[in-house]
Parts: C-alpha cells; sequence; structure tokens
C-alpha cells in the first residue's frame, strides 16, 4: 500500500490568500453572532484591516522571493499545496492589484452618505407594502418601502455583503494563482456565486438589481458548463489537468488532436465571458447597469483582473507550445471585442452602460497583450489591469454621486451642464474618461503603449491598426460626455450632486492618483509587472 505524502505547503507565500479567506468566515460568524446595530462597523473593520494584512503579508513575502527562488523547490518555491497553486511573480502582482483594488471597493460599498443608509439593501426580505408582496423599485422614506421614515433615518445595509466580497476576492486571487483546471474551476465558483448574489442587493431599483442578478446567474452558469466540459475533454487528451504535464502532452501525446481543440475552445469560451470579451458579453451592459454600483465597480475592476490573469496563466503555462493553433481565433474575438465595444458604445444613452461597452473594448486591447506570449505581452497585460481598474472604480465612484430623487442619474441626458453646478466632479469625470480614452499622461495612454508595443513585437500590426481605430471611435463616445458636461444647460430640475463621505473620496481620489501617475512615472510598475514570468 503506498503511503500518504503529505503536500508542502509554503505558508509564507499563500499568507495573504489564507488572510483573506479566514476573514471572510469570521465575517460570516459576525453576521451571526453580533447584534444587527455592531455588524456595519465590525465588517468594515474585519474587511480593511483583512486586507491591509494581506497586503502586508505579500509584501514581506514579495520582498523576501528572488527569480531563482521562483523556480526553485525550496523554502519559497513558488509551486506548492502539490502543484495546485503557483505563486509567481504574476501572480503576486496581480494579488497586489486585487487587493488594492479590493480595498477601494470595500470603501465605496461601505459608505453610507451618498445614499442614506448605504447602496446595499437594507433586508434581503425587503417587500413593498403594497402591489401584493411583489419587491419594487422603492426609495427609502416612499410609502412603497415599508415606513422606514425619511431618507436621512433609512435603516443601515444588508452587511452580508462584507463576507460575499471577501469569498470573492479570495476566489479571484485563487483563481490567478491556479495551477491545474480543477483548481481554477473551483476558484471560478467560488468568486462567481458571491457576486451573483451581490448584483441583487441593490436598495434602488430592486427589479432591475434582481433581473440583473438572475441574467448573471443564467449566463455565468453556462459559461461555467463551458469550462467544465473543456476541462474534461483536455484531461482527455492529455491524461492531466496540471498546466505544466498539458504542455508536456502537447508533443507526445498519441490521442486526436480534436480533443485539445475543442476542448481549449470550450475553456477559453468561459475564461472569456468572466473578462466581457464579445462575443460572450452580453451580460454585461445590463448587470453593470442593474447591480448595485459600488458592486459594478468592484465587478469590473477586480473581475478583469482575475479573468485576464487566468486567460494570460492558461495560455501560457498550459497551451504556450500550441499558440500557432489558437492565436488565430483569439486575433478575431479581439477584433470583434473591440469592434462591438467601440460601435454600440456610441448608442448608449446611460453612463453605467457606456462604461459596460467602454470595458468590453478594453477587453479585446487587453487580449492584445494576452496573445502575445512574450515578456512583453505579460508586462504589458498585468500594467494595464492594475491600471484600468484603478481608472474603473474611480468612474463608478464619480457615477454614485450624480443624484436625483429617484437615486443615481445615470441617464446621459441627466449629465447636461454638470460642469455649472460642480466643476470639481465634472474635471475629475472628464480626466477619467480621458484616461479611457488613452490620453497621454493618464495610465490610459502608457497601458495601450505598452499592449500595442508587445502585439507589434510578436507580428500583430494588423491587430494593432484595428485597435486604434477602434479607440478613436471609442474617444467618441467618452468625448460626447465631456461636452454634455461643459457646453450644455442643465436641466431645471437636474440632478445634484451629493458631497461624498470619506469613504467615496478616499477611493476616487485614490483611482485619480493612480491614473495620473501610471501616466506621468509608470517606469516601477511596469518594472515590477516584467520582473517574472508565469511558473508552473
Amino acid at each position: 500500500m503506498t503511503p500518504l505524502t503529505v503536500p508542502e505547503i509554503n505558508y509564507g507565500a499563500l499568507l495573504p490568500l489564507l488572510i483573506i479567506l479566514g476573514a471572510a468566515c469570521i465575517a460570516v460568524l459576525l453576521e451571526a453572532f453580533l447584534p444587527r446595530h455592531q455588524r456595519w462597523p465590525s465588517q468594515v473593520v474585519l474587511s480593511v484591516v483583512a486586507i491591509a494584512a494581506a497586503g502586508v503579508a505579500l509584501g514581506v513575502h514579495a520582498s523576501g522571493t528572488t527569480a531563482e527562488d521562483l523556480t526553485a523547490v525550496g523554502e519559497t518555491n513558488a509551486v506548492t499545496i502539490a502543484g495546485a497553486l503557483s505563486v509567481d511573480r504574476p501572480a503576486m502582482f496581480l494579488w497586489g492589484t486585487l487587493l488594492a483594488l479590493g480595498l477601494a471597493s470595500v470603501l465605496l460599498i461601505a459608505d453610507r452618505s451618498v445614499e442614506p443608509g448605504g447602496a446595499i439593501v437594507a433586508s434581503a426580505m425587503e417587500r413593498a407594502a403594497v402591489g401584493g408582496g411583489k419587491p419594487v423599485s422603492a426609495a427609502p422614506g416612499t410609502s412603497e418601502d415599508r415606513g422606514y421614515g425619511a431618507p436621512d433615518q433609512a435603516p443601515t445595509m444588508q452587511t452580508e455583503v462584507f463576507p460575499l466580497m471577501l469569498f470573492a476576492l479570495g476566489g479571484m486571487m485563487t483563481f490567478v494563482a491556479a495551477n491545474d483546471l480543477l483548481t481554477m474551476f473551483i476558484a471560478l465558483e467560488v468568486l462567481s456565486l458571491p457576486l451573483y448574489l451581490m448584483c441583487g442587493l441593490a436598495r434602488r431599483r430592486r427589479l432591475l438589481s434582481q433581473e440583473a442578478a438572475v441574467k448573471y446567474f443564467l449566463l455565468g452558469a453556462f459559461a461555467s458548463a463551458f469550462f467544465l466540459y473543456g476541462l474534461a475533454l483536455i484531461y482527455g487528451y492529455s491524461g492531466t489537468i496540471r498546466f505544466a504535464e498539458i504542455s508536456d502532452s502537447l508533443a507526445t501525446s498519441t490521442r486526436s488532436d480534436s480533443l485539445l481543440f475543442a476542448g481549449l475552445a470550450l475553456l477559453v469560451v468561459g475564461l472569456l465571458f468572466k473578462g466581457s470579451v464579445a462575443p460572450f458579453h452580453t451580460w454585461t451592459p445590463d448587470v453593470y447597469q442593474g447591480a448595485p454600483t459600488p458592486v459594478t465597480a468592484f465587478m469590473a475592476a477586480c473581475t478583469k483582473v482575475a479573468a485576464f490573469g487566468g486567460i494570460a496563466r492558461v495560455l501560457y503555462v498550459a497551451f504556450g507550445d500550441a499558440r500557432w493553433d489558437w492565436t488565430p481565433v483569439l486575433w478575431v474575438v479581439a477584433v470583434i471585442s473591440m469592434v462591438v465595444g467601440a460601435v454600440l458604445g456610441l448608442a448608449q444613452t446611460d453612463v453605467k452602460r457606456m462604461i459596460a461597452y467602454s470595458s468590453i473594448a478594453h477587453a479585446g486591447f487587453i487580449l492584445l497583450g494576452a496573445m502575445a506570449v512574450t515578456e512583453e505581452g505579460v508586462s504589458g497585460t498585468l500594467f494595464y489591469l492594475l491600471a484600468y481598474g484603478f481608472t474603473t472604480i474611480a468612474v463608478f465612484g464619480v457615477i454614485s454621486l450624480v443624484r436625483d430623487a429617484d437615486g443615481e442619474a445615470t441617464a446621459m441626458s441627466r449629465w447636461a451642464g454638470l460642469a455649472k453646478r460642480s466643476p470639481v466632479l465634472a474635471g475629475v469625470m472628464t480626466f477619467l474618461l480621458l484616461a479611457l480614452a488613452g490620453i497621454p499622461l493618464t495610465s490610459g495612454f502608457t497601458s495601450k503603449f505598452a499592449v500595442f508595443s508587445a502585439a507589434l513585437g510578436a507580428g500583430g500590426a494588423v491587430l494593432v491598426v484595428i485597435a486604434l481605430v477602434a479607440s478613436a471611435v471609442a474617444a467618441f463616445f467618452y468625448l460626447r460626455l465631456v461636452v454634455l458636461m461643459y457646453f450644455s444647460e442643465p436641466p431645471a430640475d437636474g440632478p445634484s450632486v451629493v458631497v461624498p463621505g470619506a469613504f467615496t473620496t478616499v477611493a476616487i481620489t485614490l483611482g485619480v492618483l493612480v491614473t495620473l501617475l501610471l501616466g506621468v512615472l509608470p517606469t516601477l510598475a511596469l518594472g515590477w509587472a516584467g520582473s517574472g514570468g508565469f511558473v508552473g
């Protein structure tokens, strides 16, 4: 009988992930045992402290880990837990990005001054007093809101959102470090299920929020099924689920290549769905619009990082030797995503939906770097994810501040003349939109330059030309909103601009500063992003 072998576990490398998942479990216990009035402050403190502690642990480990350590099996080996996770340089960069974005997202979610009581619904079982018991899109203080009283007396938020967010964040960290397909699938579910629930927790416009959650859940279930079926076919081809062994089997397997290509196609479909890459993007506009805006910010920034971190790891480590087979297909997908995002974004009349189509176009740009399969491709992709994430967090923070009697004023027509009402907010939004458009001296320009250079070096000149045209088209709908804010008269019943609370102010300020610094001084971040490749 073969003796049981205990796998090596590098707790130092895994400590950031363990802190986040441990804090998520503690947060569940807080929900169970604390009185309701004590939950919000306890959950906020726990979430912020856990993310900060995980960041410190990551910094300590990264500062003492060299490139030689990451390729050796020793005290600081990158591959741990019997090869299930690979904590290499790209994984550590992505973990740092996710933790930073997660901290900003926690602050947006926790804010209770922009929306009295918070953007998250006060009770998961909240129902209207009228309308046959059906949930309605009611605002606190209306006759349809169970008589809670004036908006400034609105009850606090449903604090289960904090453990859900921590579990999602832990799933994302596991996803980008997964070293085999089964671990990646489990991480995919751990990050996805909390997001499905969080999307349906909006205090305002309840039906729209719940519809978004159902759409995301149903389409996400299909994407997970594609991923799992692809996993099975790849296992049938290679006899393994580990990335490094799959790579070895590409040269030695005697089985039909049909299993390989069918499995890879299904696997990539599941991954592209999470990255909002067209034509697997249909959930994105509806979910971005319907979800609570702080949740949309978290999902738009962090899920993009996790999805493309996973895509890059799969393509580089497991299927790098077959790139001549999958590259033409991803070229077509990247072009579709850029064109769909840029063209359909022109037709949007809602700010959140416009940013959704912008994210689809950006997904095509990021895919250019991920397809390069070079050190420049890794560096450019990681840098782009960092830059895009912080800009997006700040954009949704600004969107949450423009409000009218019905809540957030996301219709573009309601933003007319915003500069006359709040020059500072309009200026911040203009700067962020110019960053998304890729204007110089912003992180958007530097990140696009990085991925376009990587794609050009890998022989993708045609793709780069298409990307430049798509960027120019997308810039039109960003500038259209800028023109609307500065050169239109505000409507008489126009929305007001809410003074942000401390949490929202910190989140927006952090996003703006990072967007500016990565545009002016990108060297440090680019150097860290390019400090090492994926280890399988």
